[in-house]
């Protein structure tokens, strides 16, 4: 009899151990997913609630009320260290009516003399803002690369949702400012010079 239960206790502290060395690895493999999913899941939580001043994504401003009411936008222009551009806003201000789309242009140019490549992050102010500023269309996130003097225009067309007006927050606010840096990115690896055809080789 004892030795019956003492098999039954061996068996019953293997299957607790394999139930907790299973856990474990769950565990792991879970917490190295979410590392690896944190990066998009923010950007994400950020795009859907405009925390940070993220603005939205819209489609069209199809079904959106156009009423009087006016406010200022600002555009703001910005270039980090490490990247020779020059990149402005072709209009610094312009006032719009709340539901109605507009397009306006930024425009960069290479100062440099090699080709750069960059990348534009972008975010508005005030924060409480990002949920009301819907863009339709706009260049950030995408790589640009303009070699030695070239310059591009690039366009944002966009609205301000009038539902603004319903958020205590954000409802009294005269100016909304729109602003993108560019960063330089990484330019593509050169491909590798082909090997010479045998038949090309130096017979010496």
């Amino acid at each position: 009899m004892t030795g019956t239960d003492d098999r039954n206790a061996s068996a019953g502290r293997r299957t607790r151990d394999l139930k907790v060395a299973v856990v474990c690895v769950a565990a792991v493999l879970g917490m190295t997913g979410l590392s690896f999913a944190s990066v998009p899941l923010y950007r994400w939580f950020c795009q859907v609630t405009g925390y940070g001043g993220t603005t939205q994504v819209a489609t069209s401003a199809d079904g959106v009320e156009v009423i009087d009411r006016e406010i200022n936008v600002r555009f703001d222009a910005n270039v980090a260290p490490g990247l020779a551009w020059e990149f402005k806003a072709d209009e610094p201000v312009i006032r719009v009516r709340l539901g109605e789309m507009r397009t306006t242009f930024y425009r960069a140019r290479n100062v440099s003399d090699r080709p750069l490549t960059g990348s534009a992050t972008f975010n508005v102010t005030p924060a409480a803002a990002g949920p009301y500023f819907s863009k339709i269309a706009c260049f950030c996130f995408t790589e640009q690369t303009l070699e030695p003097g070239e310059e591009i225009e690039m366009g944002v067309t966009f609205y301000v949702d009038p539902a603004m007006l319903e958020d205590p927050d954000i409802r009294t606010a005269q100016t909304i400012t729109l602003s993108y840096t560019f960063f330089k990115a990484a330019r593509p690896e050169e491909p590798l010079a082909a090997a010479p055809d045998a038949d090309d080789a130096d017979p010496t």
